[in-house]
């Protein structure tokens, strides 16, 4: 976390979040990640959710570029076992020879449940104990953990740790999740939330670090900011309101709760009652231009690059990866790449 005042000289690094949705190929998420690493971005993300697998589009792209971060924001904690998320991340450290970072979370009972088939049960602890097992495991010594979802004893990895191992990063919306990733992790990502509510989180997270004794500085803030940089500005601010209003509305209750925390409650009710009626329209209807503009960055390039390095120069943001809606095509996905490089 940084604790610089904002100015061009210490605006965050830019990332890119790979897109979420469906891509024609794996080869279309490996050029994406090329295009990201010859316009001068620091880290592509991965997201895993209910399409390709985020560990073998991450090795794909590993073997097609050189120098640009590679990580997953975010790989689910429900649908493998601790030992091997360790195991995953200290092999994507081999493969990319040091440029891995590991994004976890519990993502939402409407994903775990229904697609993975497990109990979401308590998703603050199930993160705790992932992230300490996780690092247990990259430590290279014998696993010895007792906890409340897992009881490990005696392995340890057959080849060698990675050196140095991969930081293992939380994602979080609520005050306790940004909390226990201030207090356990490497880093925290945020996602979906507001230039204000960025901040209201950031107390959460210097007070995890407080009880872990830990310096909130080591701890690094990245933000994923859905982004359309398109010279049609209707198109492009079109496609982020439905981005938007399929997460607030379609996802659970979570990213309707966050955007309620930080002021918003009636649009983030509205948002979510109408989608959950089948009212697609009225959902979409009720993000508004100052709504949209609080989240999320959509028009023209130039008034994209404009809003974006308003997230950018966030006090305490240490990163903000440009991602995408979901109903991005490649072009447009390209275009919006080229329109916010560093």
């Amino acid at each position: 976390m940084t604790d610089s005042a904002d100015s061009a000289d210490t605006a965050a690094d830019r990332e890119v979040f790979l897109p979420v949705a469906a891509q024609p190929s794996v080869d279309a998420l490996c050029e994406q990640a090329v295009r990201a690493e010859q316009r001068g971005y620091d880290r592509a993300w991965l997201p895993e959710t209910w399409g390709r697998d985020a560990v073998t589009v991450l090795t794909s792209i590993a073997h097609r570029t050189d120098e640009i971060g590679i990580g997953t924001s975010i790989a689910p904690i429900y649908s493998r076992s601790p030992a091997l998320l360790g195991q995953t991340a200290a092999t994507l450290q081999e493969v990319s020879e040091g440029r891995f970072r590991l994004g976890l979370g519990p993502s939402g009972p409407a994903v775990i449940e229904n697609w993975h088939g497990v109990d979401y049960g308590n998703p603050l602890r199930r993160t705790r104990e992932t992230v300490e097992i996780v690092k247990g495991v990259l430590a290279g010594e014998p696993v010895e953990y007792d906890g409340e979802y897992f009881d490990l004893s005696g392995f340890r990895l057959r080849c060698e740790p990675p050196s140095p191992p991969p930081a293992v990063d939380a994602a979080g919306m609520g005050p306790k999740a940004v909390e226990l990733a201030g207090r356990f992790a490497d880093g925290w990502h945020a996602l979906m939330v507001t230039r204000e509510g960025v901040r209201d989180r950031l107390a959460d997270l210097e007070h995890g670090a407080d009880l872990a004794d830990r310096d909130a500085e080591d701890v690094r803030v990245t933000l994923s900011l859905t982004c359309a940089a398109l010279d049609d500005r209707e198109r492009a601010r079109e496609s982020v309101r439905q981005h938007v209003a399929f997460y607030v509305g379609g996802m659970g209750t979570f990213y309707r709760d966050s955007l309620a925390r930080v002021g918003h409650e009636e649009a983030a009710n509205a948002i979510h009652d109408n989608w959950q009626d089948g009212d697609r329209a009225a959902a979409v209807a009720a993000i508004d231009d100052d709504l949209l503009d609080a989240l999320a960055v959509a028009g023209t390039p130039d008034e994209a690059r404009e809003r974006f390095e308003k997230f950018a120069a966030i006090e305490g943001v240490d990163a903000v990866s440009v991602s995408f809606p979901r109903d991005a095509t490649t072009d447009e996905i390209d275009a919006t790449i080229e329109a916010l490089a560093p």
